[in-house]
């Protein structure tokens, strides 16, 4: 099977350097706001939490907030993005599972959730696929 050639445009896009970290912190963005929000507002980040059902609160805020950090950083690193995208594709699965079940409501909102719900698996992917080219050397052409 052979590799189908990029157009000059996209491949010359492609290589530019220093594009693939830009693409990792536009996927990491969320995460680092969240985790910088929460972690100046922590009793902000415990409430929401518990709202979720999730005992013992305290630690697990703290959990999310360090996950959100340390996730977006190893990220952001050629060495260690896989490990971070795995923390950070591994903490949205469970916090989408928790705070967006759409199966579990009706209506107008089961829609929305519906929607968040997929939004957040698209994002999972985009890390693991942003995980899976940071470890090449370069893009094929």
């Amino acid at each position: 099977m052979s590799d189908l050639a990029l157009p000059a445009p996209v491949a010359r896009l492609l290589g530019l350097p220093g594009l693939d970290y830009l693409l990792r912190l536009a996927l990491a963005s969320p995460f680092l706001i969240s985790g910088v929000v929460k972690l100046l507002d922590f009793s902000g980040a415990t409430a929401e939490v518990a709202e979720l059902g999730v005992q013992p609160a305290v630690p697990v805020a703290a959990l999310v907030v360090a996950t959100q950090l340390v996730g977006s950083v190893l990220f952001l690193t050629r060495r260690w993005c896989w490990l971070g995208a795995g923390l950070l594709a591994g903490f949205t699965v469970v916090a989408t599972l928790l705070a967006h079940a759409f199966w579990l409501v009706d209506g107008p909102e089961r829609g929305r959730q519906t929607a968040t719900f997929f939004e957040h698996v698209a994002i999972v992917g985009g890390l693991l696929g942003a995980a899976v080219f940071a470890g090449r050397d370069g893009v094929r052409r």
